[in-house]
């Protein structure tokens, strides 16, 4: 596929989003260069020492879906996602705010032989520019709470086919011990995102858009395995806390605790796919 290159316009664009760029800019380059200023900043990827359970249903359902399909990797970030739908069949297009993540993206496809059928575009994900009805699967990896999340439920709904569907997965804002840790690290995320968890309700906001969406719920007592993470019980420990999860988040009211939501839409309102214009170059 084309790797032509692009740019993102910052001129006219509000703020928020060149704050995003300049974040993830800055992130991606110190993941180059400065290894110790980079993980001062990601330390909160300790947490994800526990997220198998989402990494195994996120390999399914590529190995499902995925084979001839065209995909979207909405917000790719530095490209992991688009690999692994590309090596499960997909032809994947990614899009990102931050041009260094799209150049790592690119080298990524490259080294891991997946050029061909992958191209990675700078875009404004609230403004994309594909026609309406482009993509069979579109993938949502920890993205909404980083945008304005009704016009991005308006452009997904927009380029989804009719029969396609869109996964996603979030953290959600409900957990006080969550929440408490966030405020005490400003320096690992901007001021949108920290204020920008999803909801419930945000989800349910997808309706308007959306006519069938489906919700999982993923960790809770799972989150006291982390500090152990490098230990010999971890496994150990992990799957029976595991096991707690499966009974706690089918419970209602504990739901909303859950540290990760996980959510399917399917079939969009045709009224909400207006006709788009097509990628510039």
């Amino acid at each position: 596929m084309d790797q032509r290159s692009d740019s993102f316009q910052v001129e006219g664009v509000e703020q928020r989003k060149e704050k995003e760029a300049e974040f993830h800019n800055r992130r991606e380059r110190l993941r180059q260069t400065d290894r110790g200023a980079y993980e001062s900043i990601t330390q909160n990827k300790r947490f994800y020492s526990i997220t198998r359970k989402t990494k195994d249903y996120i390999k399914r359902y590529f190995n499902e879906r995925c084979p001839g399909q065209d995909l979207l990797d909405y917000c790719c970030g530095t490209g992991g996602f688009s690999v692994m739908a590309a090596k499960a069949g997909a032809r994947v297009t990614g899009i990102d705010i931050s041009d260094e993540s799209i150049k790592s993206c690119r080298n990524l496809a490259r080294e891991k032989g997946v050029e061909d059928v992958t191209s990675f575009h700078v875009m404004d994900a609230e403004k994309l520019r594909f026609p309406a009805n482009s993509f069979d699967i579109v993938f949502c990896g920890g993205v909404l709470h980083h945008l304005d999340i009704e016009r991005a439920y308006q452009e997904l709904s927009r380029v989804l086919r009719p029969e396609g569907e869109i996964i996603c997965g979030e953290p959600l804002g409900y957990n006080p011990l969550i929440k408490w840790y966030r405020r005490r690290t400003p320096q690992m995320r901007t001021e949108w995102e920290a204020e920008h968890l999803l909801t419930l309700e945000d989800v349910d906001l997808a309706k308007r858009y959306f006519g069938k969406v489906e919700t999982r719920f993923y960790y809770l007592a799972s989150i006291a395995a982390v500090p152990f993470r490098n230990s010999r019980i971890f496994n150990l420990m992990l799957s029976g806390l595991e096991m707690v999860d499966d009974v706690l988040l089918n419970i209602p009211i504990l739901q909303k605790q859950a540290w990760q939501i996980f959510f399917v839409l399917s079939k969009p309102f045709k009224a909400n796919r207006n006709k788009g214009k097509g990628v510039e170059s």
